[in-house]
Order: C-alpha cells, then sequence, then structure tokens
C-alpha cells in the first residue's frame, strides 16, 4: 500500500497531532511533577541541619582516646574549611553550582546521550544538591522515578537554602568511606590532618572520594583511589585551579594514609569505661548528640603506660616458641596474588597497633617476600628468615604462600614476631584526689574487651606484704624489730623464701626490702589472720576475697590492678584512700557544660603516723632491695613500692607510689599459667611501671614525704609510734629462732612464694 495519498488526506491531522503531543506529555508531566511536589518531604533537617556528631572522649589535656557513633562526623562552618579545597570540589562535581538553580540541564542532556549510545555503566549528571538529596533523604538505586524525586527535591533544596548552606551542609554530611562523613572528618580519618593542613595530593584524593567511597577508599583500595586521583588532578589543571606541573607534582607526591588502628587509640579500655558511663547517664542519643567527654587521663602518661606494657609483652614473648601462621587464605598461584585472598587475610586478622599483619607470598631457604595490609611489600634473609622455615608441631601452622605471620619493626629492618598471648593492666592514680592519669586494661581493646585493670582478680603475691607489716606497725612494731627468717613447715605445707636463703632473723626493714616470706607469715600468725583481713579491707581490699588463712600473707587472695593502686595511694596519702575519678566534665556540642565532676572525699584508712612508717619500709625496698631498679632506672629517691611474684610465676606486680602518683602493674595469661621460671615482678612488671612513672614525674622536682607533726618520735634514723619509743619499742614479734612455730589459726592453703 502506497502511504503517500493516505498522509496527504491527513495532513492537517497530523500537524495537529505533532503540535499536540509534545504539549500533552508537558501538561502530563507537569502534573506528575504537582503531584510529586505535593508529596516531598519538608526541608527540616536541612534548613535546621543538626548533624549527628559521634561521642568524643579525650585526656584532661585534649587528646582524643574515643569516638562511639555510627558516623564520625566533625562540624566545620563553610568559612572555615579552604577555598582551594571547595573550588576543587566545585571543579569535579558540580562547576556550574554557583549559577544553576539545582539542575544542570546541559549536563543531563550529555549523560542521557552517552547512555543511549554506548553499553557499560550509567552516566550521571547530579549536581551538588541534587547528591545533597539523595544522601539525606533517598537511596542510590537507579530507578526514574527516583531520579525525578531527587530533582524535584533538589529544586526545593534551592528556594529555600543558600548556595553557601547547601555547599556547607554538602562538605560535612556526604559519606567519605570507613564511617568518615565529611571532609573534615574524611581528613582526620585517612591523614590524621585538619584540613588547613591538606596540601594539593591530600585534597584531591579527598575530593576523589565522594563518585564511589567504597570501591576508592585509600586504606584499602590504595591504587584505585590514586587512579581516581589523578583524574581529578587533570581536571583541576584544566580548569586552571593549578597549573600541569603541579598536577604532575600531586600525582608523585608520597600519600602517607593512615592506617586503621585495631589499636584505635591510647586508651581503648578507659574510653570504654566512659563510654559506658555516659550512655547510661544520657541514653543511647548520646551517640548522634555530640557530646563531648574529658577524662583525667594525661596523654603523656597514658602513652607511656600503654606503650611500656606492650614492650613488655612482645619481650616476653620473644622469649616463647615460634607458634607458625596465624591463618591460610588463597592468594593465587600468580605473579600478583589475588585482592579478594588478600582483603579476607587483613580483614580476619588486623594489624594490632605496632604489630603488623603479613601475608607471604614468596618462602624459600634464602629470602620470603611479604606484603602489608596497606600494600607494603617486605623482604626477609638470613637470621630474620629463621622462625618461618621450623616446622611448628601443628601442621596447619606451617609457613607457606597465603599464610598470616606477624611483623614487628625493629629499627629499619622487620622482624618476625608472634601476637603475645600474656595479658597485663596498668593504672595510675593522683594519690590526694583518686583521679586517674593512665589506665590501660590489656595488651589491645580490638583482640580482648575485658579490661584487666578492672576486672582480673589476681593473686598480688608479695605486693600484699605491706599491708601485713602496716598492721604490725599499728601494734607497735617499727623497722628494726625483729622476726624469725628459719623455714616453717605446719603439716603438708611448707613455704620457701623465693631466694631460699634462711637467716636466724631479719628486721621488718630488711625482711621487706628482701621479700621474706617467713617473715612476713610470723607477722600475721602474730596479728592473726581474721584482724589483718579487716585491716586490709580498710584500704579497699574485698575481705571476702581473702583467704582465711596464713597463705593470706604471700598475698594468696585476689585483688584488682586499680584495687592495689588505690590501696597503696593511702601510704602515699598520709592514710587516706581516695574515691577513684576517670570522668572530668560532659559538653554538648555547643560546649555548654552538661555534667562536672565532684571530687569525692577521701576516706581515712589509717592513721597519717602508720602511712608514714610503712611507707619509710617501701622507701628502703626501691633504696636497698627488690625495687631498687625503678629508683636506678628513674634516678631518683622519693619512690617508694614492692615487686610481687606468685607461685610458679603465674602473676607478676609491681605496686608503687610517689608523693603525687600511686601505680600498678600486673602482667599474667589470662588463664593462669607460669610466665616462665625466670620471669619475676621485678623483672616484667617493674619496668613497666619505671616507664610510666618517668612520664608522670617528667619535670617534678625531688618530694620525699614528710612526716606527719603529731604521734611520732624520732631516734636518729628511726621513727617510732610515741607511746612505742624508748623502752616500750617492740624488739621482736613471734617466736625466738630456737621456739617451733605455733600452729596456725586455721588450715592453710597452698602459698605463693
Amino acid at each position: 500500500m502506497n502511504p503517500l495519498p493516505f498522509l496527504a488526506r491527513h495532513r492537517r491531522l497530523l500537524l495537529w497531532g505533532l503540535v499536540a503531543l509534545p504539549l500533552v506529555l508537558a501538561l502530563t508531566g507537569g502534573l506528575v511533577a504537582a503531584a510529586l511536589w505535593q508529596q516531598l518531604p519538608a526541608l527540616d533537617r536541612l534548613t535546621d541541619y543538626q548533624p549527628k556528631e559521634p561521642l568524643r572522649i579525650t585526656t584532661a589535656d585534649g587528646v582524643l582516646i574515643g569516638e562511639f557513633g555510627t558516623e564520625r562526623r566533625r562540624f566545620v562552618p563553610l568559612a572555615e574549611i579552604p577555598k582551594p579545597l571547595q573550588d576543587a570540589l566545585l571543579a569535579v562535581e558540580d562547576t556550574d553550582f554557583w549559577h544553576h538553580a539545582g539542575l544542570d540541564y546541559s549536563g543531563i542532556v550529555r549523560a542521557l546521550w552517552r547512555n543511549l549510545t554506548h553499553s557499560g555503566p550509567k552516566h550521571g549528571a547530579s549536581t551538588i544538591t541534587q547528591q545533597l538529596a539523595r544522601d539525606t533523604y533517598l537511596t542510590k538505586e537507579q530507578k526514574w522515578t527516583r531520579k525525578a524525586i531527587e530533582a524535584l527535591l533538589a529544586v526545593k533544596m534551592e528556594r529555600e537554602l543558600s548556595k553557601a548552606q547547601i555547599l556547607e551542609i554538602y562538605m560535612n554530611q556526604i559519606f567519605m568511606g570507613n564511617r568518615a562523613y565529611g571532609f573534615a572528618a574524611a581528613a582526620e580519618r585517612y591523614f590524621g590532618k585538619e584540613l588547613g593542613q591538606l596540601n594539593t595530593a591530600e585534597m584531591a584524593l579527598l575530593v576523589g572520594l565522594p563518585k564511589d567511597p567504597v570501591r576508592l577508599n585509600p586504606v584499602t583500595h590504595l591504587e584505585r583511589a590514586k587512579r581516581r586521583q589523578a583524574v581529578v588532578l587533570d581536571r583541576l589543571a584544566v580548569v586552571g585551579l593549578i597549573t600541569p606541573a603541579q598536577a604532575t607534582a600531586a600525582k608523585a607526591a608520597p600519600l602517607i594514609i593512615k592506617r586503621p588502628k585495631r589499636l584505635s587509640s591510647i586508651a581503648d579500655h578507659a574510653a570504654e569505661m566512659v563510654r559506658a558511663e555516659v550512655v547510661a547517664r544520657f541514653g543511647e542519643d548520646a551517640y548522634a548528640r555530640g557530646l563531648q567527654v574529658t577524662t583525667t587521663l594525661l596523654a603523656a602518661e597514658q602513652t607511656a603506660a600503654q606503650q611500656a606494657l606492650r614492650r613488655a609483652l612482645f619481650d616476653l614473648e620473644r622469649r616463647q616458641a615460634f607458634r607458625g601462621a596465624e591463618g591460610q587464605f588463597d592468594v593465587g598461584g600468580g605473579a600478583e596474588p589475588d585482592e579478594e585472598g588478600l582483603d579476607a587475610a587483613f580483614a580476619r586478622h588486623p594489624d594490632l597497633g605496632e604489630l603488623r599483619a603479613a601475608v607471604v607470598l614468596r618462602l624459600d631457604k634464602g629470602q620470603a617476600e611479604l606484603v602489608l595490609s596497606d600494600g607494603t611489600k617486605v623482604q626477609l634473609a638470613g637470621a630474620a628468615l629463621r622462625p618461618l622455615l621450623g616446622s611448628p608441631p601443628d601442621a596447619k601452622r606451617r609457613v607457606q604462600r597465603g599464610s598470616v605471620v606477624r611483623l614487628l619493626a625493629v629499627g629499619k629492618d622487620w622482624a618476625v614476631s608472634q601476637a603475645p598471648e600474656a595479658e597485663g593492666a596498668v593504672v595510675t592514680l593522683d594519690p590526694q584526689t583518686g583521679a586517674v592519669r593512665a589506665l590501660v586494661g590489656g595488651f589491645d581493646f580490638a583482640r580482648a574487651q575485658f579490661n584487666n585493670a578492672t576486672q582480673a582478680y589476681r593473686q598480688p603475691g608479695s605486693s600484699f606484704k605491706p599491708f601485713v607489716y602496716s598492721a604490725a606497725i599499728e601494734e607497735g612494731a617499727w623497722e628494726g624489730t625483729e622476726v624469725s627468717d628459719e623455714p616453717i613447715e605446719i603439716g603438708d605445707w611448707a613455704p620457701k623464701n623465693y631466694d631460699g636463703k634462711y637467716e636466724s632473723s631479719l628486721t621488718l626493714r630488711q625482711a621487706l626490702a628482701r621479700s621474706k616470706n617467713m617473715v612476713t607469715i610470723r607477722l600475721l600468725q602474730d596479728l592473726g589472720v581474721p584482724r589483718v583481713r579487716a585491716w586490709v579491707g580498710q584500704f579497699g581490699l574485698e575481705q571476702a576475697k581473702q583467704p582465711q588463712n596464713l597463705t593470706l600473707a604471700l598475698g594468696s587472695g585476689s585483688v584488682t590492678p586499680l584495687q592495689m593502686a588505690q590501696a597503696y595511694s593511702a601510704f602515699a596519702a598520709g592514710g587516706k584512700v581516695p574515691p577513684v575519678q576517670l570522668i572530668e566534665r560532659v559538653t554538648d556540642a555547643q560546649g555548654q557544660v552538661l555534667w562536672q565532676a565532684t571530687p569525692g572525699e577521701p576516706k581515712q584508712a589509717i592513721s597519717e603516723r602508720n602511712a608514714f612508717m610503712t611507707a619509710q619500709l617501701l622507701s628502703a625496698v626501691m633504696r636497698e632491695g627488690t625495687g631498687a631498679r625503678a629508683s636506678g632506672l628513674l634516678n631518683r629517691w622519693d619512690l617508694y613500692g614492692k615487686t610481687g611474684t606468685t607461685n610458679d610465676a603465674m602473676d607478676a606486680w609491681f605496686v608503687g607510689f610517689h608523693k603525687s602518683r600511686a601505680g600498678a602493674v600486673w602482667i599474667g595469661y589470662p588463664n593462669p599459667r607460669s610466665l616462665g621460671e625466670r620471669e619475676t615482678g621485678g623483672g616484667l612488671a617493674l619496668p613497666v611501671w619505671a616507664a610510666t612513672m618517668a612520664a608522670a614525674l617528667k619535670g617534678v622536682p625531688l618530694a620525699p614525704l614528710e612526716p606527719p607533726l603529731e604521734g611520732l618520735v624520732q631516734d636518729g634514723a628511726h621513727w617510732f609510734y610515741e607511746e612505742f619509743s624508748g623502752e616500750q619499742a617492740l624488739k621482736r614479734i613471734g617466736p625466738a629462732p630456737a621456739e617451733a612455730a605455733s600452729a596456725p589459726e586455721t588450715e592453710p592453703a597452698s602459698a605463693p612464694p
């Protein structure tokens, strides 16, 4: 059939159709748009923008130690965001931002033509305003209805908000990967910098992230991120924001990406304690209100405590046999490892602070090649290679391609290491106020959330002895009082001195300095177990957790490191035990104080004169006894303390104080077992205490304890209770050396030396 006669007859009708169809479509579109417009949400979330800001926890001197919330964000007003960063973002994401009314029509046409004529991923033409609309109210699903609503929302936003408001909200709201929202949070997350500290290369990398913050995450996909960075730099050169030479230099500039710390800060366990208390006080919305909690911790002291404990645990681990690979993953057989296999390996075995996870790529008798989580390649040879070549007892832990092992930086080299199996805790506090200055609850919070500082009840060993001596002093003893040091046998219980040496008698000063067990047992025999249990209860130690037999003398009860630091504070603070304080104040996002700590009243546990005389015995420990190494390390003689090593070296302690600081260190295995027959509190815990106190006392002048004004008399270098001085001075406690030991009040259990 020839269509021409038909078209000729109906020419007028066709012309009307060609004119009417666009009008109908436009009218229909207008009606649909009008209907959708009525359903658009109110813009209260933007016009009254209240960003979700996380709960932030800092030290007393302002160092961030914890951040809690689903979104990590730090709101920065537009006026404080560097102009080069604003210009770079707009050059890449929305060149005509300051001129369009929410939609880039020319960009829409270009994207539509590109999508109609090319296969592959669809191209978009979203403006900054559209992206903010989608991020705030919609999803990213590729549907025309969603795009239409997004466009209408963008137009509405442009009517109700200024351009500056839109850009400010966008730069603080947009997701940038790794739970970071906004450019300020991303700068801190990826580079550890403020926005004003970013260089051109770093700005370009951040500007490239909104396109796909997950796949372009520089921590996990650095090469992809750098390719996107290069595109951004080229664009900045094209629009004239930088020169081609500057773009080339920025591409070549090294990017030092801040690795995600599974050991997220210097005080994870302390931050968790604070988080729990704040949420209990303010509710779940504490995670989004931008609350800022200032703790009593001091950053330098906390850092020193954490580093010293980790160093001690690493040193202990180096004395153990290499246990082999932590895990095995398929990284393919090609020259380059499979990225998915590496991602799985590092996700399952994250870095533990400076203890890096590494995947073996090649291993032979002469050399090994490994890769770290940030893509760094490491070569091992010679002595550094030997641990990987051994055959562990468990065949599943044999090291081969795809094995995960641990590396530790030693100077400029790498050494094979392994995650310590032992745990530890460090607590220091101001003995006058109870303000906690450092609290380390374990090796790594990511590995174990159990807080050994506050939750681990362990035997204190010989670090418990000063409480027994304090009870004896209250009965009239002084440093020259003599006590038999001869062996004791009661039934099948035959405790021993740690050094295996015994003397006919020793003074209290000599006995505590040398940590003699026989003397302490005889003191307890003379005083009576019930009296000493009640006495230690005055220091805040739980009586119910102390044995009702003579093993009490040797520290076979149960205490926590925090309890020991608090109890020893009494000797530094005139006999007063201070209430523990960790939180100083809580402020809102605007800096208004919501809660301020009120210092509690210290409890008078013992008399001031008892505290002073007991401290003099502990001074002797630090000058001429088991703690002398600490005084030497710190080069000061105003320190007081005591080592502690329990039976079979299951627990290693050092607890001590200065007039301005009390501290306790504990090291042991979570499931008690021997640390090693040569491991002691003096060898393991003491160096940690000394390193922590070095930071705490930096710049603090010598300040030995002063004697109280009343209740004591001095005879030469010796101090006595006033009523027990002169002829009344107690010369001896317990039986004379030739006499047999009396029977215990109750049947003792096995005791630690």
